[in-house]
């Protein structure tokens, strides 16, 4: 069986809803995809921050998970750092709601595939994820989950085949994936507990 990972990748957090800590909100974000991710089935799970966010990183890890040093905060650099591991998925930490199913379609078409790229809803730039047969094929691209597309990808492959576009996922980037959240669905228990008027569980 392949030895998987999936690692969340602490990025700049560029928009902070009003009246909120900018600090306390990129932790409360980050938090709840490490959760989310130390909850998933058959593979091991770590984090992944720059010198500057070791901090953090150390911060919001469950005990016995890994936290990969990486020069750069992009999803190659990730990729890179990662030994050990037949397949790895790098996921953004803005996504607090995000589900386990959403990821494991990140992962899935590693088996015919080399790369997989899941999209951030929503029509803009940007990645939700990145998921690679390891180690990454050379002709893979330097990418900024904030700013890459996957159509850029595709254009760098020698087959755009051999990059699967999987389901999309939103990304805290704005007021209206804020107002996304749907106080019904369970987790995302910290960035609950900051914002005023959402079911507190």
């Amino acid at each position: 069986m392949a030895r998987r990972v999936v690692v969340a990748l602490l990025g700049p957090v560029a928009w902070t809803p009003p009246g909120i800590d900018p600090a306390e909100w990129r932790a409360a974000l980050a938090e709840d995809v490490v959760d989310l991710l130390a909850t998933l089935q058959e593979v091991e799970t770590a984090i992944a921050a720059t010198p500057e966010d070791r901090p953090l990183a150390e911060a919001v890890i469950w005990p016995g998970m890994a936290v990969y040093e990486v020069p750069a905060a992009t999803g190659t650099a990730v990729l890179a750092a990662l030994t050990g591991y037949d397949q790895a998925a790098v996921v953004a930490a803005d996504a607090p709601d995000l589900p386990g199913l959403i990821v494991g379609k990140l992962l899935r078409p590693l088996t015919t595939r080399p790369v997989a790229v899941a999209p951030a809803q929503g029509g803009g730039p940007g990645l939700l994820g990145l998921a690679s047969r390891l180690p990454a094929p050379p002709w893979l691209p330097e990418l900024d989950l904030d700013s890459a597309l996957p159509a850029e990808v595709r254009r760098a492959a020698p087959l755009p085949g051999d990059v699967a576009v999987t389901a999309a996922w939103r990304r805290m980037r704005g007021p209206t994936d804020l107002a996304a959240l749907d106080p019904a669905v369970e987790g995302w228990e910290a960035t609950r507990a900051l914002l005023p008027g959402h079911d507190q569980r």
